[in-house]
């Protein structure tokens, strides 16, 4: 039977939590009374995360499947590979560490059927440390000011998606992008919906601080230029501000002789200069390492092995 809903689960050095997971996933989906299939991607964990999901497909093969990668290439495109292979007409991508409760996957297929082709999901009260609530708050303004993609909370995994919208993100080749964007920017009815948020039940988070800059790099420089036009704008007013400088010394010079206590003034002011240039240069290295990703044309993820009841149905290359 062709399941109606997928839910693509990413999987990276879960070993603890895995049984907890599949003990409210399956139950969960099976209330819902819908056909449905669960795609594990296992990301190449070092760990026994690979035996378990192995484990539990041989218990339920007739709704699992298993993508075993062979390296780590980022939870991103192992949802990408989930996007590849799954076959339902809605898909749901949920995190393997139980912080967004399987049972309201059911909350955002409601909302599905009542015509909104994109459902993202806003966490009820986060679990998370105060440093995660400040970054992601501070990233989120910044990425709506820049991008003008309205999402009240990005960093919330738990989402659905229509056909439609999986098969345009399929034609994407991009090798570094943000999912949640980029289905926003698909979506013809998008919404929200609040979902609950829990600890993570075991193991620790994959996502330190700088993971969460990287990550907002590539949803800024992935989806506008504005930064790059932002610091264009910002050298014109710097070279204007430094050319008025410059002549305020010289006429100060004529008019009122050297001052050699300026002297840390004016090193204080190159530096200054030298460090939004630096700045500069760094953003622009952002557009041009994505350039650089894109023209190698380098596959996004190998695949090792697929575990599945019908091995010939489904592709086995990297996309």
């Amino acid at each position: 039977m062709t399941p109606i809903v997928s839910v693509v689960v990413p999987v990276y050095n879960e070993e603890d939590g895995l049984q907890a997971l599949f003990d409210r996933l399956y139950p969960a989906l099976d209330a819902l009374n819908t056909p449905y299939e669960i795609l594990f991607i296992n990301d190449g964990s070092r760990d026994r995360s690979a035996g378990l999901l192995s484990a539990q497909y041989e218990k339920r093969p007739d709704v699992t499947r298993v993508i075993l990668f062979n390296g780590n290439f980022g939870q991103h495109r192992a949802i990408l590979a989930g996007f590849e292979h799954s076959k339902g007409s809605r898909i749901v991508t949920l995190d393997a560490d139980l912080q967004n409760p399987p049972e309201d996957i059911g909350t955002l297929l409601a909302e599905m059927d009542k015509g909104h082709d994109y459902v993202g999901s806003i966490r009820r009260q986060r679990n998370d440390s105060w440093w995660r609530h400040v970054a992601s708050r501070s990233m989120n303004n910044l990425r709506e000011k820049l991008t003008k993609i309205k999402m009240t909370d990005q960093g919330c995994m738990l989402r659905a998606y229509s056909r439609r919208i999986i098969d345009t993100i399929n034609q994407c080749q991009e090798m570094h992008t943000f999912i949640p964007a980029l289905a926003y920017s698909f979506s013809q009815n998008p919404t929200e919906v609040v979902v609950g948020h829990e600890e993570r039940f075991a193991g620790e988070s994959k996502y330190s601080l700088y993971s969460l800059i990287r990550l907002n790099f590539d949803l800024m420089t992935g989806f506008s230029i504005l930064p790059l036009q932002l610091f264009s704008m910002l050298g014109i007013f710097v070279s204007l501000g430094s050319g008025a400088l410059f002549l305020l010394l010289v006429l100060r010079r004529i008019f009122m002789g050297p001052e050699v206590g300026g002297l840390f003034t004016l090193f204080a002011i190159v530096f200054f200069l030298i460090g939004i240039a630096l700045f500069g240069i760094g953003l622009l290295g952002e557009y041009i390492g994505r350039i650089y990703h894109e023209v190698r044309q380098r596959p996004r993820y190998l695949i090792a092995n697929i575990l599945q009841a019908d091995p010939d149905q489904y592709k086995k290359d990297g996309a």
